[in-house]
């Protein structure tokens, strides 16, 4: 069977950066919610805002690939209760087993230093300050998710523990 991880977590935590060792290690197609806004934003259309429009698309385009059989990674903050329904229903809808994976960075010093000293990787987006991160409306978790803290443990020993989880999901 074919999964979903969504990767949540606010800005800085290293979302992208799991995702990126994860995509081949497991096999999967990783979507970043940043590069779909940023080019939203620089479209003809000239879109001040796009609310939720980054996530929709990126859901209608996950559940094209899961239905296809293709193992997707979902990268995004994830901040509301609702946006994450939007990832359980999307893995339902594409026949697939979900992980939520909540990516953390306990230690406030070196979250912050990676916060202020990220340099974007995609040509036109502007990455949050500090002061943006620790004031996003981030909802406490109700679902099942795992936690991976990026502060603890090494991004190869925090991927290693995804695939042992997902391992874990294909077994039942």
């Amino acid at each position: 069977m074919t999964f979903l991880v969504s990767l949540s977590g606010l800005p800085g935590v290293g979302k992208t950066t799991l995702a990126r060792q994860l995509a081949p290690r497991i096999n999967a197609i990783h979507l970043r919610v940043d590069s779909a806004e940023t080019a939203m934003h620089r479209s003809v259309l000239k879109l001040p805002s796009v609310e939720d429009l980054g996530y929709l698309a990126l859901a209608a385009v996950a559940k094209d690939n899961l239905l296809l059989g293709f193992n997707v990674i979902a990268d995004m903050v994830n901040p509301l209760e609702i946006t994450r329904e939007l990832w359980a229903n999307t893995a339902k809808e594409g026949n697939a087993n979900l992980l939520n994976v909540e990516v953390v960075c306990s230690d406030e010093a070196v979250h912050r230093a990676r916060v202020e000293g990220r340099q974007s990787d995609i040509e036109g987006h502007m990455c949050p300050d500090w002061e943006a991160v620790i004031n996003r409306n981030y909802e406490p978790w109700q679902g099942d998710r795992i936690i991976v803290d990026t502060s603890t443990a090494s991004v190869e020993e925090n991927v290693a523990r995804i695939v042992d989880e997902l391992d874990k999901l294909n077994s039942d």
